[in-house]
């Protein structure tokens, strides 16, 4: 690939990422957003974050300890810090270091 190639492939990204962006400033410039976007900002939330849980436990084994221990603690401990310091970027990474941690040990 040549350079220019990818400059004008990062260039088009970049313009589309921002035109993206921009977009709901254009779309709402009254300030007056239709109740189903607001609805959907307050219910999608939730059922993204059900469906990555399913996506991430989905390939869990019960057939040995040692294939879905790991993954049910660090789920639990997700969960506890995310209760205790209503951090999400802490409970993500918390998790994610308890679960490495875990299938190393385990």
């Amino acid at each position: 690939m040549s350079s220019t190639y990818l400059f004008i492939s990062i260039a088009i990204m970049a313009f589309v990422t921002v035109c993206l962006r921009f977009l709901p400033f254009f779309v709402f410039r009254n300030g007056k957003i239709p109740p189903i976007i607001t609805y959907l900002g307050r219910v999608l939330p939730c059922a993204i974050m059900g469906m990555l849980v399913v996506y991430c436990l989905k390939d869990v084994s019960f057939k040995s300890l040692h294939s879905w221990l790991p993954s049910l603690l660090a789920s639990a401990s997700v969960v506890g810090i995310h209760i205790w310091k209503r951090n999400t970027l802490l409970s993500i990474v918390a998790g994610t270091i308890c679960f490495m941690l875990l299938i190393r040990i385990i």
